[in-house]
C-alpha cells in the first residue's frame, strides 16, 4: 500500500504536563505575580514569520524531528487571545472583559433540523457529558499554544437536533451586547462575529463544543460559557461565547472570510504550504518557547481529517 502523503502528529501523554506540575507552576507564577508576560509575548507577531531563517532564530524540527508538546501556561491561555468585541489588544482583553456576564445564558439551535431546541447551559451541561481533550491550537498570526480543554463532540448536540437531509452547512453565532463589549461599537467589523462549517467538518469527532480549560470553568475572554474548538483550523474559526447554532443549506457568510476573502478563507485549514497574503505560514512561535518551530499540516490532525478533503485543491479552497 502506497504511504499517505501526510502525517498525523498526536499528543503523547509522556509530552504533556502532568496535572500536578502544571497547577504547582500556576500558583508559583501567581506568587511572583507573572512579571514580564507582556515582554514575553511581545515578539509571537507575524511580523517575523515570513523570515524563518532570521540569524539567531532557532527552528525547532527543522530536521524532521517534530519538537515535545508541552501544555501552555494557564496564564498565557488566559492573558493573551482575541475577541474583538472586546479589544484587539490580545494582553488586554482579560480585564476588559471580566464583568462580561454568562448566567444565564442559552444557545438556540435551528435550521434545517427536525427538533429545533435552546439549550440553557444547565441543560448542556447535564446532557452531555464533559471529557479534556488537550489540542494544539494555531492562530493564523503565526502563533500557537497547546490546551487541554473541557467539553463534548459537537455531534453529540447536532444528532440529537436531527439534521435534515437539506443541511450541508453549520452556522455559529456569537452574542452580541455592546454595553458590556467595548469593541462591539466599533465600525471595523460587520459583528455580529459569524463562523460556519461544513456539516461532516462538524461532525467529525474532533470538532468540539468547549465549556472549559484547564479543569476550570471557560473565562469570559476565552469565549465563555460555551466556544467551537476545530483544533485543524485557524483559530479564528473557534468562534467564542456561542448564542446560535444554525444547520443551512448553503456556505453562511463568516466574518473573516466576508471581510478580506483573499486572506481567509471559508476552509482555514492550518497549511504550512498556502501562505497568507502577508506572511509566511511555514513556521510558528509556540507560546513559552523562543524560538521558531515547523507548522504541521492540518495542525498535525491530517491523518484523522484529510479524508474529509479528499479531490479537493487545498491551494484554492484553503
Amino acid at each position: 500500500m502506497k504511504e499517505k502523503p501526510y502525517r498525523s502528529v498526536p499528543l503523547e501523554p509522556g509530552e504533556i504536563t502532568p496535572k500536578y506540575l502544571y497547577k504547582t507552576r500556576r500558583q508559583f507564577m501567581k506568587q511572583i505575580g507573572v512579571v514580564g508576560l507582556g515582554a514575553l509575548l511581545a515578539s509571537c507577531a507575524p511580523a517575523n514569520s515570513g523570515n524563518p531563517g532570521a540569524p539567531g532564530m532557532v527552528l525547532p524540527g527543522a530536521g524532521g524531528e517534530v519538537p515535545a508538546d508541552v501544555l501552555t501556561a494557564y496564564e498565557a491561555v488566559t492573558g493573551y487571545c482575541n475577541f474583538y468585541e472586546f479589544t484587539t489588544n490580545k494582553e488586554t482583553v482579560d480585564e476588559l472583559a471580566q464583568d462580561f456576564v454568562t448566567q444565564p445564558w442559552s444557545v438556540q439551535v435551528d435550521g434545517l433540523v427536525d427538533s429545533p431546541k435552546a439549550y440553557s447551559m444547565e441543560d448542556i451541561l447535564a446532557k452531555f457529558t464533559q471529557e479534556e481533550r488537550i489540542y494544539r491550537m494555531r492562530c493564523v498570526e503565526g502563533w500557537s499554544m497547546v490546551i487541554p480543554w473541557t467539553g463534548f463532540p459537537l455531534r453529540q448536540l447536532l444528532e440529537e437536533v436531527q439534521p435534515t437531509s437539506e443541511a450541508h452547512y453549520v452556522a455559529f453565532e456569537t452574542a452580541l451586547v455592546p454595553e458590556q463589549m467595548d469593541g462591539a461599537r466599533s465600525r471595523m467589523f460587520p459583528f455580529p462575529y459569524t463562523e460556519g462549517l461544513r456539516l461532516d467538518e462538524a461532525l467529525h469527532d474532533l470538532t468540539i463544543l468547549a465549556t472549559g480549560l484547564y479543569d476550570e470553568p471557560l473565562p469570559p475572554q476565552n469565549g465563555a460559557p460555551i466556544r467551537l474548538v476545530v483544533p485543524w483550523k485557524y483559530g479564528f474559526k473557534s468562534i467564542k461565547s456561542i448564542v446560535r447554532i444554525s444547520l443551512v443549506a448553503e456556505q453562511p457568510p463568516t466574518l473573516w472570510n466576508t471581510i478580506a476573502p483573499n486572506e481567509y478563507g471559508f476552509y482555514a485549514n492550518v497549511n504550512p504550504a498556502v501562505d497568507h497574503p502577508r506572511w509566511s505560514q511555514a513556521t510558528e512561535r509556540r507560546i513559552g518557547e523562543s524560538g521558531r518551530r515547523d507548522t504541521l499540516l492540518m495542525n498535525g490532525y491530517a491523518e484523522e481529517v484529510m479524508p474529509l478533503y479528499e479531490g479537493m485543491d487545498l491551494t484554492v479552497d484553503f
